[in-house]
């Protein structure tokens, strides 16, 4: 099936301004769809970029410098280094009109997979010499990093994993296998997890920077994701020789420094489903309006407006609790359970929506580059990604169990 846009298939119109969001974010999301709509959008036309096309570095590349360049890929560091100063609730917002945004490569423009957001909480534990080398770099474009913690045996108990790393004087020696590693492909460092004491389970796990082109490193993607987007790679470690320097903090600190925002990396995630689920509803909506049968449009069909609607309150529950949770996290509180909650609920929910919009379009969404087919896709692995429904689902249990007979 081709791979190329589907004629007819239009962008919803964004949105201009973000009511919920306070004047720093408003502001921002403005220049930010300014750059998707001027610069992001245009691009990928003129390279021929869809959803299933493959996508070289140097286009990547392209757009990490294009957005630092206007001071947005470095939105969410910290302000001294270029960051806005948004709250957990201002970045929900943001990651959610990005999403929504209907480009190709919205993921690209803050550095989801390879930029700032993966590494903003670990300029306080890095050595000035890791700044200089790694930090810095990816915060000014200049270098790509992904995290590295999966492994073909250990996914969601991720305190399982085997690959090692042991002091050979001056020097770590790290065997092993990740798998799954998202930006992988495009990446020059790998923040690499490792058991350096074993019999500790995750208090014997330590964080290294490993760089991808060093002796004893190979990064293989050879699979292709139901995204169509070759985003993740497995990188194998054998008898790769680093600096004892490349230690993150201390050992054994490494699986705490990883998990230490697990609950606004979730909000985060959910906020993206959300976009993506309010830009399915968009097409929706517009083809509805646009599509006739029977002599008029399939929207003043009561079985359409329906699908709508449920679409549209399932949307606006969804985006309640992710925002409310981030409150609440601003705001100093524990949320380690609700974020749990709105991974579940919003993985679930935004399939969802999802799985209506192919319902309303019909045979036109079966087309693969059909955006609301991609959608679909995408949306299907958020179920999985960052924490299954499952895991989700114990967690939360476990916690509302404590204390109970």
């Amino acid at each position: 099936m081709s791979a190329e846009p589907v004629a007819g298939a239009s962008r919803p119109a964004p949105e201009t301004v973000l009511l919920d969001a306070s004047d720093k974010a408003r502001r921002l999301a403005l220049e930010i769809q300014a750059f998707i709509a001027n610069e992001l959008i245009p691009l990928e036309a003129a390279e021929g970029i869809t959803f299933e096309s493959p996508v070289t570095k140097a286009q990547l590349s392209k757009v990490w410098k294009l957005s630092a360049a206007r001071g947005i890929y470095q939105a969410m560091l910290p302000e001294h280094l270029g960051g806005r100063g948004l709250s957990m609730r201002d970045l929900c917002l943001i990651k959610e009109t990005i999403a929504a945004s209907d480009a190709v490569l919205y993921s690209h423009v803050l550095g989801d997979f390879s930029g700032p957001p993966r590494v903003g909480h670990l300029f306080a534990h890095a050595s000035p010499k890791q700044l200089d080398k790694y930090l810095l770099p990816v915060a000014r474009a200049d270098k790509a990093v992904c995290f590295a913690l999966t492994e073909p045996g250990a996914g969601s108990d991720a305190s399982r994993i085997e690959t090692r790393a042991g002091l050979d004087g001056n020097h770590y020696v790290l065997d092993g296998h990740k798998r799954f590693c998202t930006g992988a492909p495009f990446a020059d460092i790998a923040m690499v997890f490792a058991v350096t004491d074993p019999g500790k389970g995750a208090d014997g796990i330590s964080m290294f920077f490993v760089e991808l082109d060093a002796p004893g490193v190979s990064v293989r993607s050879d699979y292709l994701p139901m995204s169509g987007q070759r985003t993740e790679g497995d990188i194998i470690l054998d008898h790769c020789r680093i600096p004892r320097e490349n230690l993150l903090g201390e050992p054994g600190e490494g699986f705490k420094l990883g998990m230490s925002r697990i609950s606004l990396n979730r909000l985060l995630h959910c906020a993206t489903m959300l976009g993506l689920a309010k830009r399915s509803l968009a097409h929706a909506c517009e083809f509805a309006q646009r599509r006739r049968q029977f002599g008029r449009p399939i929207a003043q069909f009561q079985a359409i407006q329906h699908m709508l609607a449920d679409m549209h309150t399932e949307l606006y529950a969804a985006r309640s609790m992710v925002l409310h949770t981030a409150l609440r996290l601003d705001g100093g509180d524990d949320v380690r359970t609700e974020a749990s909650m709105c991974k579940l609920f919003c993985s679930e929910t935004a399939f969802k929506i999802a799985d209506r919009a192919v319902q309303v379009h019909g045979g036109e969404a079966l087309i693969q580059g059909h955006p609301v087919e991609w959608i679909f896709r995408m949306l299907r692995m958020f179920r999985i990604l960052t924490g299954t429904s499952e895991i989700q689902r114990n967690t939360i249990a476990r916690r509302l169990l404590q204390g109970t007979d």
